[in-house]
């Protein structure tokens, strides 16, 4: 039975070694990812084996990558925060990754002006729900502190969710 236990242990921390390296790799190829832009020609149209990219707003096509690329990153770096925290107020990453969402259909549409105007307006009603919500989570620990004698850190152990697969995460998620 404890050969068994330990066995079982051993591959819960193998599979999470496993997960913890790609999830440090992927972070750790960011300043690659970061700087994919200066492959890009300056040139008006950018024209590969998949695609072409027609530049219309930023006038060459590695100048509107630069700008994706300052607001994708941190997209994928709050996205990868966000499915990879266990703490209770994870939810609230959703407001950047929103913003940030929001900023990539902006810079992505040539027709608009000013990429970065206006966005508050639509965050509004995302934070209107994210931000009480987080509150109340809040409200509700510090009343299980103040009834019990378990400490903070306890109770945010009891928080956590610990899905066993990806499809459990994105379920746990939404």
């Amino acid at each position: 039975m404890k050969n068994q236990k330990s066995k079982k242990y051993l591959h819960l921390d193998n599979k999470s070694l496993i997960i913890g390296s790609v999830v440090a790799t992927f972070i750790a190829i960011t300043p690659f990812l970061f700087y994919l832009h200066e492959s890009v020609p300056t040139t008006k149209t950018w024209s590969t084996y998949f695609f072409t990219y027609h530049s219309g707003y930023f006038e060459d096509a590695n100048t509107a990558m630069w700008i994706l690329t300052g607001k994708a990153i941190p997209l994928y770096l709050l996205l990868i925060w966000f499915f990879t925290c266990r703490h209770w107020w994870y939810h609230v990453l959703l407001v950047p990754i929103f913003m940030y969402t929001y900023q990539i259909f902006s810079a992505l549409n040539d027709d608009l002006s000013y990429i970065d105007s206006n966005q508050f307006y639509y965050l509004i009603p995302v934070m209107a729900i994210i931000i009480p919500s987080i509150y109340l989570v809040r409200a509700r620990i510090f009343n299980k502190v103040n009834e019990t004698n378990k400490s903070l850190q306890e109770l945010e152990d009891e928080l956590k969710i610990s899905p066993k697969t990806l499809w459990e995460t994105i379920k746990n998620y939404f």
